[in-house]
Order: structure tokens, then C-alpha cells, then sequence
């Protein structure tokens, strides 16, 4: 789920995310986003959106907060449920966190006994250098956009860096592609599906979704004039994946315009079962993502056809695995499914685990080891 740290006050949304984990039994993750609309600032009782770094400067205290609460305020053995006592928890193991910091005061506890997994699973977005200094710190999977696979390799290779120079395993953090697939039966047909999406998509309406996006106002360019970049109180990365961030090309408004007039800011896969197949093995193989975020062209028509036509040739290939049997030993947590057997928690070295209750870092002598594969 998506919640901007912007606009919730982090106790509240510690007690939300902790009821959640509970119900859903671990499988709760967070899309950590900070904001970028003006208008949401206006609206919701800022005036005005503060600034990007700034915006950043919040939410390394915001995460501090937050885990403080999920992973420090309640021991492990903290309750009990001894009926014959009438017993819930016991009040000793439970402990006030003492927060006073420049954004945020909290002196009490955490209302809500620790969920499966404690802290959710942290998904997080940004790509500016302000951006993946935090996902290096604090996200377990990392949403990235690129025009091409070498510019989502060379994307994973800086996260990858930031994460070890963060005291994490490259290996933490899993890296996830947004991509829109347009597959049909035959190459053919799909070539003509995408003709048709792109005689639908506007200029004036992609360029429209950009501006709102970064705050950058392309109605009255022309559309041949190439894109330089420029400081932003929006998103700076979406301006930086066309201005800097791809050396082999120049991109112009009228460029742009039709890139994100089909799903938006990833890129596009076009092509039969097959020609999908083998082009998401050369995005995992070449740029070294671990996963796709999957656009649509057309909503649930994009998904549908995936499904039908693409999912399973991705299976029968072992590019996706095969369709999980039911399980008779109950559900696994999120962060399991992600990072394998066993790993309920946040892993050593990621600054929640830091904050547990009880917890002991492993001593480590030299570098940073490369986990398991899973």
C-alpha cells in the first residue's frame, strides 16, 4: 500500500500497518512515497509542498519513529495471555519510546502488539541521489523506471552500491521494473494493438501527466526542443531519466509525449508469448532486476491478455515460477516471499533491526557478505 509519511502523523500510521499485518496475517508491505503535489500540500494544511531534500530530512526521522515503535516499544515475550491471571501483557516489557526530534514529538508506546512481521515490508521509489541515499538505508525493494535496459542496469548497479555503502548486502534490496507488455497471439497482432494505443494517446495530454508529475509546465514548448535538466519541487528523477540519466539519446517534449502515452513512465514490451518471454529475460539477465512492476496499456484489458496469453509461456519457461499449490502449513509472511524461508524480520544491517527489542548485531569483520540466493 501506498501512504505518503507527508501527511500521516507516524503513530498513527504504525497502529494501522501493525492491525494490518495482524489481519492479513504478514503480508503487508508499504510504498514509502514523501509527495510532490503542490495542491495536496494546499489542501491538506501545508500552503506549500516543502522541498524535495527537505521532504527526505522528514523521513529519515519519520523512519526512526516508526520503527521505535513497531520493533523497540513491545518485548518479544511481552504478552502473555495468562487467563487464570487475567493477564493480557505484561506492563513491564512494555516500554514508552521517548521520541523529541525536530519534526516529530512521541513519549508514549506503541498501541498494538508486534504484527508477523513488526515492520512491513518497505517498498520506496525515489531516484534522485537524495532519494536512493534512503531507499540504501531503509527499503527492501526498490521501484525503478527506465527507458532502456541499460538504463535500468546501470539504475540497479547504483542501488546495489548504495546499499553496501549503506553497512547493507547488495542482495537487501530487490529491484523491481515498471514495464507495460502489449502481447497478443502473434507479433503481428500485437504490433497492431500497439499502433492503436498510440493513435489514442494525445500529446498535449501525456505532456499534461509530466508536468503534473514534475512541475514542469511543456504546453508551450516546442515540441522538437530537446529537454535539459532543471530543479524541480516535483519529481526530480522523472525529468533526470530524460535529461541525464540516458547519455545515448536526446530527448525532446514531442519524445516524451509519446514514451508516457502508454503505461505511463516505463517502458514498453511489445510482441507475441514468446517475443514477451524473451524480452523479460534480457531485462532480468542484462540489467539484473529481480522483478516487474506491471503496467497497462488499457485497464484490466492489459492485465487480462498478460494472464491469458504471456503468464503462462513465462511459466512453461521457469521465468516465472509455477503456480503455487495450496499450502496445508497456513500463509507466509510478504517479506518471506520475497527473501525466502525464515526471513519474518528485517535483516541485519537494515536500521529497523537496529531498533529491536533484544536484538544483538552479528559482528562482521571486513566486507559485506553476499546473502543466499533464494
Amino acid at each position: 500500500m501506498t501512504c505518503s509519511l507527508t501527511y500521516e502523523q507516524p503513530y498513527l500510521l504504525a497502529r494501522r500497518f501493525s492491525t494490518l499485518d495482524h489481519l492479513t496475517r504478514g503480508r503487508v508491505g508499504w510504498n514509502i512515497v514523501t509527495s510532490y503535489s503542490e495542491s495536496a500540500a494546499r489542501n491538506l494544511g501545508l500552503g506549500r509542498q516543502p522541498g524535495h531534500d527537505e521532504r527526505y530530512e522528514l523521513a529519515e526521522e519519520y523512519m526512526e519513529v516508526v520503527y521505535k515503535l513497531w520493533e523497540r516499544s513491545w518485548e518479544p515475550d511481552a504478552v502473555t495471555r495468562d487467563a487464570a491471571a487475567a493477564t493480557y501483557a505484561d506492563p513491564s516489557r512494555i516500554h514508552p519510546i521517548a521520541h523529541s526530534g525536530r519534526y516529530f514529538s512521541v513519549p508514549g508506546f506503541s498501541l498494538c502488539e508486534p504484527s508477523p512481521q513488526r515492520t512491513p515490508v518497505l517498498f520506496q521509489a525515489g531516484a534522485s541521489a537524495r532519494g536512493v541515499a534512503f531507499a540504501a538505508r531503509h527499503a527492501e525493494a526498490v521501484f525503478i523506471n527506465a527507458v532502456s535496459v541499460e538504463q535500468a542496469r546501470r539504475g540497479v548497479e547504483r542501488i546495489r552500491r548504495a546499499a553496501v555503502a549503506a553497512g547493507r548486502r547488495p542482495g537487501d534490496i530487490k529491484v523491481i521494473v515498471l514495464l507495460t507488455v502489449i502481447v497478443a497471439p502473434t507479433d503481428d497482432a500485437a504490433a497492431v494493438a500497439h499502433a492503436a494505443h498510440l493513435r489514442n494517446a494525445t500529446i498535449e495530454g501525456a505532456l499534461a501527466r509530466f508536468g503534473g508529475w514534475t512541475g514542469l509546465d511543456m504546453s508551450t514548448w516546442d515540441l522538437d526542443l530537446p529537454l535539459k535538466s532543471v530543479p524541480t519541487r516535483g519529481v526530480q528523477s522523472l525529468i533526470d531519466m530524460f535529461s541525464t540519466a540516458d547519455p545515448d539519446r536526446v530527448w525532446t517534449a514531442r519524445d516524451i509525449a509519446r514514451f508516457l502515452g502508454i503505461g505511463g513512465t516505463g517502458s514498453t514490451i511489445v510482441g507475441s508469448p514468446a517475443t514477451v518471454a524473451a524480452e523479460l529475460s534480457r531485462w532480468r539477465d542484462e540489467a539484473g532486476v529481480d522483478g516487474v512492476n506491471l503496467s497497462y496499456a488499457t485497464k484490466p484489458g492489459s492485465w487480462r491478455a498478460f494472464i491469458d496469453l504471456a503468464l503462462p509461456e513465462l511459466r512453461r519457461q521457469g521465468i516465472v515460477a509455477p503456480a503455487p499449490a495450496r499450502s496445508t502449513g497456513g500463509p507466509v509472511t510478504l517479506r518471506e516471499k520475497l527473501f525466502g524461508p525464515g526471513a519474518v524480520h528485517t535483516a541485519e544491517g537494515h536500521p529497523a533491526t537496529g531498533h529491536r527489542t533484544g536484538h544483538r548485531a552479528r559482528r562482521t569483520s571486513g566486507a559485506v557478505a553476499e546473502p543466499a540466493a533464494h
